[in-house]
């Protein structure tokens, strides 16, 4: 071999082994594409998380247990809360049936929430309660006239001995009465507004009267404004009044 033909495979395989030895070029790894559920901006705001709003806490229950043992007389019941004045401030049960109490030891219980007609809270301090159990009343309905009634004083009272109430040993029992109205209707109640007895469902009245008829009798007038209705109601001393004693409520 010549020595030229030497030089020139020298040269391939040095070629070779030099192109054999470098070291290629690392392959640019894959970029990933971030997905935007995940991509944050610097620029976003994290939201934070709900704040809970503060209410306030409810006042505990107030309950003032009332106990009283009914006289010895069917028909129905009205009870009365009053303040340390005197003033009625609560009906708490307006011609209640007896099956309307809870049965005690020895006594009916009823309970008041320390509230007023008007669901308002009252103060603290002492209150007083006390009712009458209403019997057989008769109610008379004496047709309607145009006349007026012979006493139009809508504030008039009259005064009635009730049947005396052998538990509260009281003998000479007496109750001054007077005459009220709603939307449901007229009906007798005590001076100090408690009401006692229902004598008509009559809408739309505007003024009440009464006008005493003997000793066990009494009139109700009512006008609705175009003419005067009369009604009797006879045996009104059968009656009784009881009491249910003095409470502190809290």
């Amino acid at each position: 071999m010549t020595a030229k033909a030497k030089t020139a495979i020298l040269m391939a395989f040095l070629a070779s082994v030099a192109f054999a030895q470098e070291s290629p070029s690392p392959a640019p790894s894959p970029i990933t594409e971030e997905s935007p559920e995940s991509s944050t901006s610097p620029t976003d705001s994290v939201t934070p998380p709900p704040v809970l709003e503060q209410t306030p806490s409810a006042s505990p229950a107030r309950s003032v247990r009332i106990s009283f043992v009914p006289p010895p007389l069917e028909g129905r019941i009205s009870i009365g809360i009053y303040d340390a004045k005197g003033k009625l401030v609560r009906v708490l049960h307006q011609e209640a049936d007896l099956n309307e109490f809870k049965i005690g030891a020895d006594a009916l219980v009823t309970q008041w929430d320390g509230k007023n007609d008007d669901e308002e809270d009252l103060p603290a301090g002492k209150y007083h309660a006390r009712g009458y159990l209403v019997g057989p009343l008769k109610v008379e309905d004496l047709s309607q006239t145009a006349a007026a009634p012979p006493e139009s004083n809508s504030s008039a009272t009259v005064r009635v001995k009730l049947t005396p109430n052998p538990l509260a040993n009281d003998k000479r029992a007496i109750v001054e009465l007077a005459a009220g109205f709603d939307g449901d209707g007229s009906y007798l109640k005590t001076n100090d507004d408690l009401p006692l007895f229902t004598v008509n469902e009559s809408p739309n009245l505007i003024r009440v009267s009464i006008v005493k008829n003997g000793d066990k009798s009494v009139d109700i007038w009512q006008t609705d404004g175009v003419g005067f209705h009369q009604f009797r109601i006879s045996n009104v001393d059968q009656m009784m009044a009881f009491d249910c004693g003095e409470f502190e409520l809290k």
